[in-house]
């Protein structure tokens, strides 16, 4: 994979973070991600949304809940301290002042 799209990855998982952050109860559907992220300049499918999900929650970040066709996302207290700053993991941007 080439640096550039490490980059990309690395940012599409901090702004998913950052979106959670800001969710009423810290939650949201991998349809709403999507949506919001396409927004946020990230062209990315649902399917994609939901690969970055499944890793964020393989990392103790966010917590999944599979209702249907959506994945519902829940962000954990290690993830609100990644999304905010606080804390690194390996594979996602750091937040800018």
């Amino acid at each position: 994979m080439s640096e550039y799209a490490n980059f990309l990855r690395a940012d599409l998982r901090l702004v998913i973070l950052r979106i959670l952050s800001e969710m009423p109860g810290y939650r949201a559907n991998s349809s709403i991600l999507a949506n919001l992220l396409h927004q946020m300049g990230h062209a990315t499918t649902r399917d994609q949304a939901k690969t970055e999900m499944r890793w964020l929650a393989e990392q103790g970040l966010l917590k999944l809940e599979e209702v249907g066709s959506v994945i519902v996302a829940t962000l954990t207290e290690r993830g609100q301290d990644v999304a905010e700053g606080r804390s690194q993991v390996d594979g996602i941007a750091r937040p800018r002042a």
